[in-house]
């Protein structure tokens, strides 16, 4: 008790010494020497009437010497100053203020964008939302001026810079950022050409910019042509920007002379086809000028195509490049309009299926009969083609030898029954035949062409069909000369046929103009004479998206035939009638559609994914059939290299002058370095398997 009692006479003593109060004024004198800390921040909260809540690791001696009296104020700043001596800070959380260490400061909390009525050394947390630079640019740039514990840190998605720090250095920063924050004077200026070419004038002043430019100089000015709107797009400085409209201005003059020839080389458009259109379009600009120069007079509007001898085009078709002569105006649009025609096309990948699946079904039964008696009758039933055509054969030979009967069977079965050598001869013939016959074609046909580009394909055979004879009986060799029998005989094509134009519409929609045609000889037809084609035709126009499947056409037939051929009165009669009666019944059911698959391929990744599928289907298809080996002579058939080791060679690149010319013409890159070819690796032949004895 007797010590609790001396510590307090002894702060009684140390307050009283360290504050003297004015009688006319609060303000107060302070000084301390060698106090502890505690005593300090005892004395500023009864002089502040501020709460203060002390860290447990605040400790240490502390001396502050004044020599004129201060107000709450004063007092109060004089109290963080020392406190940020002591390396501590003052946090304030509601009523009461929180004495930390300066290390957890920025953790603890502060102030936020609270500059006005702060004091300096107040730790605070300010936000900056900059407009014209880049937090992340001004992070290093600031670091150095940020104590140790303060923080500094920005935020890219708003750019945005985050401060924690004591208030007098949160507003020294401020006013740095606030001059650096300023909007600087690199625009983009629009320039329009009248007479000089805007992608010409960019590669000069490029050249110069690239030649003058010093290290540590300011940023060099950006130069972009314009060739739709001849125009220069220039973005720099002021300065900069003047200096290049100076050359810009000196450039855009008009040119001496009636005008000048240009060859101007073609990436993908054809010189031929383009020549007519450019020469028609450079005399119709060429007309209008003159109407516009002489106000519409008689003499602009009169000139025919072809009679200005300053404007001409002309087409090498050996190296694809267009030669122009026209003046410098005309010329600068004449390069327009081929700038806007000649552009790479896309490729539409095509793919048809024709599935047809048919069935044939066919019946015959019937009876054929004949009775002859020299002296009383001769009657005959003969119901049946084949069985009169084998009759008339034999009468006209005369053979009445028993082998001629064979002219009379058919197809089938046949059952023959009859008598021949006595007072009456009488033949009975009966013949049966059932067909049944099953078709099932598949045709996927696959065709790559350019857009609006007519294309065709066409698999099949030429087939001879018989179209005229000529035979005679002559008159002998010793008469007249030799007789020369002949036929004439026309080839045929029997397959299939496939045309087709596309042209693709604005988004991915592809109108196709489509000719196909597909032809097969039918079954049981023999002979040029007696040929039978099945031949279907579709020739239509469709809208397609991209990668759809749409049927563009179909068939479905069922057919049924019944043909009776009968002896009248005598076909009629129940069961005995059927020996007078001969019947045929076939039934076709044919199922055909034509289906269409068109695919855009409009950059080098798209066509080798579609020619990735089909190559690898066809090595498939070569992989089974080599997998037994070659009868008698051994080994095994060839098959295709894997796709990636195919494509992986690659042709030399051409190094002769013309190439190189036109190289530098179109402004294209180094050459690519020559890739080391693959080898091609055939399958190893199988040895051939040793005879057994």
């Amino acid at each position: 008790m007797l010590m609790i009692h001396r510590r307090f006479l002894s702060w009684l003593g140390l307050t009283a010494g360290a504050l003297m109060l004015a009688p006319a004024s609060a303000n107060v004198t302070l000084n301390l020497k060698e106090a502890d800390i505690s005593t300090l921040i005892a004395t500023v909260s009864e002089v502040t009437g501020r709460n203060f809540i002390v860290d447990p690791r605040v400790r240490g001696k502390v001396t502050v010497i004044s020599s004129q009296p201060m107000t709450e104020e004063g007092v109060y700043e004089t109290f963080l100053a020392t406190l940020q001596v002591q390396g501590f800070a003052v946090l304030k959380t509601g009523e009461a203020y929180k004495i930390v260490p300066e290390t957890n400061a920025r953790q603890d909390g502060g102030t936020l964008a609270a500059r006005s009525g702060v004091a300096p050394d107040e730790i605070v947390t300010h936000v900056y939302s900059l407009q014209n630079v880049s937090a992340a640019q001004l992070v290093p740039i600031l670091r150095p001026l940020v104590p140790q514990w303060g923080h500094l840190a920005a935020y890219a998605p708003s750019n945005m810079l985050i401060i924690a720090d004591r208030a007098g250095n949160v507003s020294r920063l401020d006013a740095i950022i606030r001059r650096m924050d300023q909007a600087g004077d690199r625009e983009i200026q629009t320039v329009r050409l009248e007479y000089a070419a805007a992608s010409e004038v960019v590669r000069i002043l490029t050249g110069l910019n690239q030649g003058g430019q010093q290290e540590g100089a300011s940023l060099p000015a950006t130069l972009i042509a314009d060739e739709r709107s001849n125009s220069i797009l220039i973005g720099g400085d002021k300065s900069e920007r003047q200096k290049f409209l100076d050359i810009i201005r000196t450039l855009d003059i008009e040119l001496k002379g009636d005008g000048a020839t240009q060859v101007i080389y073609l990436r993908h458009a054809s010189a031929e086809n383009l020549a007519p259109i450019l020469e028609g379009y450079a005399e119709q600009v060429s007309e209008a000028e003159a109407a516009t120069a002489k106000g519409g007079g008689e003499g602009g509007g009169a000139r025919r195509a072809g009679t200005n001898p300053a404007v001409r085009v002309l087409a090498d078709p050996d190296t694809n490049a267009m030669i122009v002569t026209a003046p410098p105006k005309i010329m600068r649009q004449v390069r327009d309009v081929i700038a806007q025609l000649d552009i790479q096309r896309a490729q539409v990948l095509v793919e048809a299926i024709i599935a047809e699946v048919s069935s044939d079904q066919s019946s015959q039964l019937g009876v054929d009969w004949a009775v002859f008696n020299n002296d009383r009758v001769a009657a005959a039933g003969i119901l049946d083609s084949s069985t009169l055509q084998g009759l008339q054969g034999a009468a006209a030979s005369g053979n009445v030898d028993p082998t001629a009967a064979l002219g009379l069977l058919g197809q089938g079965l046949n059952v023959a029954i009859g008598r021949a050598g006595s007072s009456t001869t009488f033949g009975l013939l009966v013949k049966a035949l059932q067909g049944d016959g099953d078709t099932n074609i598949l045709s996927t046909p696959t065709l790559v062409t350019l857009d609006n580009q007519e294309a065709s394909f066409s698999a099949g055979q030429e087939v001879p069909f018989l179209t005229g004879s000529f035979s005679n009986t002559g008159v002998g060799a010793g008469v007249g000369g030799a007789v020369n029998p002949f036929q004439t005989i026309e080839r045929r094509d029997v397959g299939l046929t496939l045309g087709v134009t596309p042209q693709i519409n604005e988004g991915d929609a592809i109108k196709l103009v489509l000719d196909l045609e597909v032809s097969s000889l039918a079954s049981g037809s023999a002979g040029g004479a007696n040929l039978i084609t099945n031949k279907r035709t579709l020739t239509n126009t469709v809208a397609v998206e991209n990668g759809q499947i749409l049927v563009i056409g179909g068939l479905i037939d069922d057919s049924v035939t019944d043909t009776q051929r009968r002896v009248p009165l005598l076909g009629s009669i129940p069961l005995l009638g059927n020996l007078f009666k001969f019947r045929s019944v076939e039934k076709v059911k044919r199922n055909l559609m034509v289906f269409i698959r068109p695919s855009i391929l409009r950059n080098q990744a798209q066509g080798d994914y579609y020619t990735r599928l089909k190559y690898d289907s066809m090595r498939e298809a070569q992989l089974e059939s080599s997998a037994t080996s070659i009868p008698l002579v051994g080994g095994r058939s060839a098959v295709m290299l894997p796709f990636d080791e195919y494509g992986a060679i690659k042709p030399p690149p051409s190094a002769n002058d013309r190439g190189d010319a036109r190289t530098k013409a179109r402004g294209t890159g180094d050459p690519q370095p020559i890739p080391t070819p693959v080898p091609l690796r055939p399958v190893p032949p199988t040895p051939a398997p040793t005879p057994s004895p």
